[in-house]
């Protein structure tokens, strides 16, 4: 083989190389970026609580944080059984419209006897 051959084998595989190293910076670049633009948006966020507003903006009162441990006993039986209510509630009506969507599959008539214009 003639040896500028070599020499445009060795440079197309540097062009490559370069070209390869050049694409994966612009990436980490571009990531490097967004996560600046999350963590400034995580830093408003946390100087807005620390002012004492909410961080969407809202001027309204948040609640303030209580540990169930000061909490009566009685009282927090009573918050955990609601939510549990809740939960129960919600999968039940899920459930609910998971047959009902399923009825309406298997009973459903496969050819449609009336024309769709026709009223």
């Amino acid at each position: 083989m003639p040896w500028w051959s070599w020499l445009l084998i060795w440079t197309g595989a540097v062009l490559l190389l370069l070209g390869t190293l050049t694409g994966l910076g612009i990436v980490l670049y571009r990531k490097l970026m967004r996560t600046a633009d999350a963590l400034q948006d995580l830093g408003d966020q946390l100087a807005a609580l620390e002012r004492g507003g909410t961080p969407g903006g809202a001027h309204d009162e948040p609640r303030r944080f209580r540990p169930a441990v000061f909490v009566d006993a009685a009282e927090l039986r009573v918050a955990v059984e609601s939510a549990s209510v809740g939960q129960r509630h919600r999968a039940q009506l899920r459930r609910d419209r998971l047959i009902t969507r399923g009825k309406l599959m298997l009973h459903a008539q496969m050819i449609q006897r009336t024309k769709p214009h026709v009223r």
